[in-house]
């Protein structure tokens, strides 16, 4: 048998950077607006930002500036138009209410808004104060005339490294209708934090002990295991075990750092008569408490999109093939933990978000540093059009990559099985 052609053989460059040992691209976002435009955004990161030109946030995620950009495509991606800049990070676009709006984080929340489709910008608006918060570009569920997102709160600040274990995942539910730039407008649903909860049984997590996992004391750290960037679903079939006819019921599918793969973490957060919403632990019908459920790619970055078509749903992920390597045998241009693969970017596709069917690998860079990963997608007529955060050879290393690149699958709907 053959090797596997990607189903986006091609691509498009949104963005190159003007220093790759300097200058990182991150956090890919895109949305597709009624008109047909297609709005991509990403963020700029690393020692070379703070010389850009243009607005810059300084409190988001490390010690470096960070700044963001938007672009436009009129013409299903084959050409764009850079739009303009925004001081803050881990952010995405939604169309709500005859409105584009970008929200993210500098530390507290920040969204700025377009009346013209993407051609204009207004002011940041902060949405908290003295906070701090993360997530990647993660999905956006539109539902009852309201938008539903989730961004997490660091709550404690005990974690002296990568925080995931003090993380809360925090339903957004904001009114399509309303001004979304007005804190206001917004209704944020109760905190659960991944280190309160009770510790998983008989399942390998953690995978590793909290430390430095090489036998030579160097390199790959195991920080606490937690859950981050953090994608909201609801089950629209009646056949389906956790569908709520009410709709008040959502579910959050996460990132899961275990140490190992194949594992995403959920939770469940339910809307109460007085318009609030309660983060609580999922249950299996065993009344059994649910943490994990199985989920290719779970250990990175993942982007599920339910088809307004059919209901099905479509997964974004990034292929493991080598999580058992001992850490410090690991090629060089690996990154991270050896379940921490980068380069090969995965379709699956599901009635359920539990039993996924694989469809095909998107892209694949040259090398492990040459990433495809932390992707975003969005349905465009018949077709999928995927916005990677990518490397070449000029790559610092597979997770501060120089490009942002689009994917497109043409008739993605003829993959299912």
């Amino acid at each position: 048998m053959g090797r596997v052609e990607p189903l986006a053989p091609g691509h498009r460059v949104l963005y190159t950077s003007p220093d790759p040992s300097r200058v990182f691209a991150y956090s890919p976002g895109i949305v597709r607006l009624s008109c047909g435009r297609l709005v991509a955004t990403m963020d700029q990161g690393g020692p070379g930002v703070v010389d850009l030109a243009g607005p810059k946030g300084f409190r988001g995620e490390g010690k470096h500036a960070w700044q963001g950009r938007i672009f436009t495509s009129d013409d299903h991606g084959e050409s764009w138009q850079e739009r303009g800049l925004f001081p803050f990070m881990h952010a995405r676009p939604f169309a709500a209410g005859g409105r584009v709006y970008i929200l993210g984080h500098d530390a507290d929340l920040c969204v700025i808004a377009s009346d013209d489709d993407g051609d204009t910008w207004g002011q940041v608006t902060r949405l908290t104060d003295g906070q701090a918060w993360h997530q990647s570009a993660c999905n956006v569920h539109h539902a009852r005339g309201r938008v539903h997102l989730v961004m997490e709160r660091r709550v404690y600040r005990e974690v002296k490294g990568w925080p995931v274990s003090e993380l809360a995942p925090v339903l957004m539910v904001g009114s399509e209708g309303s001004d979304l730039t007005d804190a206001a407008n917004w209704t944020f649903a109760s905190e659960l934090v991944f280190r309160d909860l009770e510790p998983s049984r008989m399942v390998g997590v953690p995978f590793w002990e909290e430390g430095v996992i090489r036998e030579d004391g160097k390199g790959a750290t195991m920080f606490p295991p937690g859950w981050l960037e953090t994608n909201v679903m609801e089950f629209t079939d009646p056949d389906h075990l956790w569908h709520d006819p009410e709709g008040r019921s959502l579910y959050l599918w996460m990132r899961a750092h275990t140490g190992g793969t194949g594992l995403a973490c959920v939770a469940k957060v339910v809307e109460s008569n007085d318009g609030s919403w309660t983060t609580q632990v999922a249950t299996a019908p065993s009344g059994e408490p649910m943490l994990y459920v199985p989920c290719p790619g779970g250990q990175m970055r993942f982007h599920i999109l339910q088809d307004p078509e059919d209901g099905d749903y479509w997964l974004l992920c990034s292929q493991a093939t080598d999580s058992m390597r001992r850490p410090e045998r690991m090629p060089a241009d690996r990154y991270g933990l050896p379940n921490n693969e980068r380069h090969v970017l995965t379709l699956h596709f599901s009635t359920n978000c539990v039993d996924w069917c694989f469809a095909g690998i998107v892209a694949r860079g040259d090398t492990p540093r040459q990433a495809r990963h932390y992707a975003s997608m969005v349905v465009d007529g018949d077709d999928l059009c995927v916005l990677s955060r990518s490397g070449d050879e000029h790559a610092h290393t597979a997770h501060d990559g120089n490009l942002i690149t689009l994917h497109t699958i043409r008739e993605f709907r003829s993959l299912k099985y």
